[in-house]
């Protein structure tokens, strides 16, 4: 038995979606044939979308789930995610957004897991997991997966990623920050860069056998350890780089509102490594 001849659709995608299909698809209406009775997800990924990037779509003027199968001459609007807002009146893609937010950052992203690490998120990485692991991991955690590759987010076990576009780590971190409407929680130097693992405050005492500098030992007061893996922080030349490298990323996201003010903790007490 012969199968059905495909369906001709017509997509717009909007914003950063323009980014993954087709120049000639991008910023306007395009049509396209898709097979008979395809679903929106199949259709959207097939033109170059992942899911992961997905959080509102209309077929034909109302909202429609991934599941929702097309017939010939539908239109269909597809819109990015939209973490800050609330579309909730419309149809989210997702139950809900993960606003306990956690990050897996793939192999591509180290820099950035440590940069969001130093914004105080809970972020997983590892250079050297397999995409299956990842997407295991997130799944189970409630995690974002955090990827420059397409491939990891279009694996449709997973629910929650997003495509980074920028490609130097401080702009990647701006990028996340801003997409995700982060830059209010914000906590500096409340985890530690290396393992992940929340800081603590500890006095001079408490860390005198972990072999400070004595310029260290002399002029700090203030300091910060980690119980998992014994580093000692402290608030050196290194972490006032870091911070104003912070404030310059929170300041971008926020549109230059307020951005300074934001990067700092709240009650004050930033940590970082020396």
């Amino acid at each position: 038995m012969a199968s059905a001849p495909p369906v001709s659709v017509v997509f717009r995608f909007y914003a950063e979606l323009n980014d993954f299909v087709a120049r000639e698809r991008r910023f306007g209406d395009s049509v396209a044939a898709v097979a008979a009775d395809a679903t929106v997800k199949h259709a959207i990924e097939t033109l170059g979308v992942p899911h992961t990037e997905v959080e509102l779509i209309l077929v034909n003027g109302s909202p429609a789930g991934f599941a929702q199968r097309l017939r010939d001459g539908d239109r269909v609007s597809v819109y990015p995610l939209f973490e800050a807002f609330d579309v909730t009146p419309l149809l989210r893609l997702r139950p809900r957004p993960l606003r306990e937010t956690r990050f897996f950052a793939d192999a591509h992203l180290g820099a950035l897991a440590r940069l969001l690490r130093l914004a105080g998120f809970d972020t997983r990485y590892d250079n050297g997991g397999a995409d299956a692991e990842i997407v295991r991991v997130a799944v189970a955690e409630r995690r974002i997966v955090l990827s420059r590759d397409r491939d990891l987010l279009l694996r449709r076990e997973l629910t929650h990623g997003c495509y980074v576009h920028a490609q130097r780590p401080d702009a990647q971190l701006a990028e996340v920050l801003a997409r995700l409407d982060l830059a209010g929680a914000v906590r500096p130097f409340s985890r530690c860069l290396d393992c992940n693992a929340s800081l603590r405050a500890a006095s001079a005492d408490e860390v005198a056998a972990a072999g400070l500098p004595p310029a260290v030992r002399a002029r700090q007061r203030r300091f910060a350890t980690c119980d998992a893996c014994g580093k000692v922080f402290w608030e050196g030349s290194h972490w006032r780089r870091m911070r104003e490298r912070l404030a310059r990323a929170v300041a971008a996201a926020a549109g230059g509102r307020d951005g300074a003010g934001a990067a700092s903790p709240p009650g004050g007490g930033d940590r970082s490594g020396a």
